[in-house]
Parts: structure tokens; C-alpha cells; sequence
């Protein structure tokens, strides 16, 4: 198949819809599809660079996200390199600007068209107008709209699938969660990144990595460390990403006299992630803004286990302490991390792991969505033999 992945975000953009497109780009590559990226200029992009594959058209800073893009031309420019490639389907990534050239595209060569639905934008209304401009029901119109002709839908998780439903979305449904490639996550690190961020051997050593955005709820896991601290008094937070809330947070470090226990890394390279998750003891997120949690199978394919905000996804996903736990309270983050690092090793099943491994491996989600293209080529083509017919 001609593949063609539109989408507002790709690398070298940090994001999980950008990680998600790299691993599905190079799962059906793998399996023998041609793959083409429409996508966004980028200022740390070198224009007079060939990227395979890659189209970008001309961008601009998306609002209240500058460091997102969203194309401000290229609708008829998009439709004739589509139609010069012999794309056979359209797979969109954002509902947004290279979105909607997508659906157009898929429509003018007459080709089916899939989304994948990546964010639930009720969690980040209050980045706009302070949440005083748009409301729940502006996002459920909004998505409805959009989703309106498609000819299949890929929701990472159950909880999005239930939302898309709730909103009203009619095209068909299909959960498949994003995989990773669990090998790069299991390497053996080559540099000593504990002894480069100045810890000790046995220093318990907690890690958040994530967009710092207020969204993901960091200050929650700071406010709690104190009370980690009096029954661990050697534990440091690490906290790796950047983003809109760093300033607030570390201004929270500063204020509670955790400035000897909290260390921010700023934004850091992709291929060097993997190093982090081998350093650390334990994942930690307080977030409840996640369509499905990247960073909580990343750390689960290192052999690190997680202590997250309970919700329908991460408490299926971690259903045994082998893999981690969920919590509801503060009380209860405090009471497993500090569970985990007194005793490190009393929940170490091998067997869980492994299944689960499987089960969030990019193999095995590129399997499912080339799947997935197969039964919506399928049934797109019945109902144009249908119309035809009718028509006759």
C-alpha cells in the first residue's frame, strides 16, 4: 500500500503523536508499505535537507502552543503530490490543518480515509482564553464535526473510544494502542547517567518525564515528596522534559526547601530517553490528561515499574505490581512509592512483564493497524461497488 500520514506534529517536534507516527511509520515500512509524511514546516528543520518521504507545508505557531505548528497553506499542492504518489488510503493524525487537507485529499481520489484520535482536548481548554472561550461542548461539536464521512477511527485506549462515543462519533471504532520498540528500551545504557546527574549507586531515584505542562499534574508528585522523604530520606526526583509549567514548578521545588532532591533536566534527545528509564527506580505520574500513557509503556519496557494516577487505561494496563500500581490519593502516591523503594525486589514477576511486552511492542500494533487498513479498504470498496450499482 501508498500510505499517506497527515499530521500537524512530527519530529523533530518531542511529542507522544510524534513518537506514535515515528513507530507506525517504520512498522509498515518494515511490512513492505511505501509510507509519506504531510506534515508542518519546522524552524529546526534545515530546508535545503532531503528527508525521504517527508513533504512540509508552510506553517505557522499554533495558538497557545507555540511550540506546535499548524499549516497555513498547501490544500491543492497536497492533492497532486497525493495523486502523483497513487496514495491508496489516508491516515490523519490531527484535527486540525494538515487534518482537514488530509479528509480532502482521501476525498478527491476517491480513497479511504482513518484517523487516529490522539488527545482529548478537554483537559487543555484552559490554555486557551484562560478557559473562559471554549467548553466541553465547543470539543464534542468540534470532533464531531470532523469526524463526520471518515471511514474508520483508532483510539489509543478505551477511555477515548468511550468519549468519541459520547460525543456522538458514528464512523467505526477500533482500539489499538501504540507500541513501542521495547528493544530500544532494554539496551544496555553505554554512559553512567547516574553518575553524571550526581547520584550514588544506591540513591532510590524517582523519575517523571514528560511535556511540562500543568496538565500532567508534576506539582502534585513534588507536593508529595516530602512525606516520601521523612520514610526514604535519600530520594531524589528527577524530572526530565520542558515545557509552559517549569518555571511554576521549580519555583514549587524552591519554596518547599526541596531544591537538595529535585534536579530538572530540560528537554532531551529522543534516542537518549532509554537512559533515563535505566537509571531510575521508579516511573512516577500524577497525570489524568493521558489518552494513553507513552511514557508508562516506555518505562514498562525498561523494567521500570510505575506508580501512576489511577484511571480506566493505567488500570488496565497495570494490573499486576510487577508492572506498578495506581493511586487515587496523595496518601496512597506516597504509601507505594515508598512501598516499592523499601522493597525493590518483592514484586519482581518476570511472567506478567513479558506478556504485557508483547501486548505494547510496535510489532504487534503495526500488525493491527495494517489490519485495520485492510478491513476499511475492504469495506470502502463494497459500498462504492453499492453505490455504483445504485447508481446504474
Amino acid at each position: 500500500m501508498n500510505i499517506g500520514i497527515f499530521t500537524d506534529t512530527y519530529y523533530p517536534q518531542v511529542s507522544g503523536v510524534a513518537t506514535s507516527i515515528k513507530v507506525l511509520r517504520n512498522q509498515l515500512e518494515r511490512a513492505g508499505h511505501q509510507v509519506y509524511i504531510f506534515t508542518t514546516t519546522d524552524p529546526h528543520v534545515d530546508k535545503n535537507i532531503y528527508e525521504r518521504n517527508i513533504f512540509r507545508f508552510t506553517s505557522i505557531p499554533f495558538v497557545s502552543f507555540t511550540d506546535r505548528r499548524i499549516a497555513i497553506r498547501g490544500l491543492f499542492k497536497a492533492y497532486q503530490v497525493a495523486k502523483d504518489l497513487g496514495l491508496d488510503i489516508v491516515h490523519t493524525q490531527t484535527e486540525f490543518s494538515m487534518g482537514m487537507i488530509g479528509k480532502f485529499v482521501a476525498k478527491q481520489l476517491k480513497i479511504p480515509c482513518i484517523h487516529t484520535y490522539h488527545t482529548m482536548y478537554e483537559d487543555y481548554l484552559h490554555y486557551i482564553a484562560n478557559g473562559k472561550l471554549l467548553k466541553p461542548y465547543h470539543v464534542k461539536e468540534a470532533t464531531r464535526a470532523y469526524c463526520y464521512h471518515l471511514n474508520g477511527i483508532v483510539a489509543p485506549s478505551h477511555r477515548v473510544s468511550k468519549t468519541l462515543k459520547g460525543y456522538g462519533v458514528k464512523a467505526p471504532i477500533r482500539i489499538i494502542p501504540t507500541g513501542i520498540d521495547v528493544n530500544q528500551y532494554e539496551q544496555t545504557p553505554t554512559t553512567d547517567y547516574r553518575e553524571q546527574l550526581g547520584y550514588a549507586a544506591d540513591t532510590p531515584v524517582l523519575l517523571s518525564l514528560s511535556r511540562l505542562a500543568y496538565e500532567k499534574n508534576i506539582h502534585e508528585v513534588i507536593a508529595a515528596l516530602p512525606a516520601i522523604i521523612d520514610q526514604v530520606p535519600a530520594t531524589q526526583l528527577l524530572i526530565v522534559g520542558d515545557g509552559p509549567a517549569r518555571e511554576t514548578l521549580e519555583n514549587q521545588v524552591k519554596d518547599a526547601g526541596l531544591s537538595d532532591h529535585v534536579q530538572f533536566t530540560g528537554e532531551i534527545d529522543n534516542d537518549e530517553v532509554y537512559n533515563y528509564y535505566q537509571m531510575a527506580d521508579l516511573f512516577v505520574s500524577a497525570s489524568h490528561s493521558e489518552s494513553q500513557g507513552l511514557t508508562y509503556i516506555e518505562a514498562m519496557a525498561a523494567g521500570l515499574k510505575n506508580v501512576v494516577a489511577a484511571g480506566p487505561y493505567t488500570d488496565q494496563l497495570l494490573d499486576d505490581p510487577s508492572l506498578g500500581t495506581t493511586f487515587t490519593t496523595k496518601a496512597g502516591l506516597v504509601k507505594d512509592v515508598v512501598r516499592y523503594l523499601q522493597h525493590p525486589h518483592t514484586f519482581d514477576d518476570p511472567k506478567p512483564r513479558q506478556k504485557k511486552l508483547y501486548q505494547i511492542s510496535a510489532e504487534y500494533f503495526g500488525k493491527r493497524v495494517i489490519n485495520y487498513y485492510q478491513d476499511v479498504q475492504l469495506a470502502y470498496s463494497e459500498t462504492a461497488d453499492k453505490s455504483a450499482d445504485i447508481s446504474n
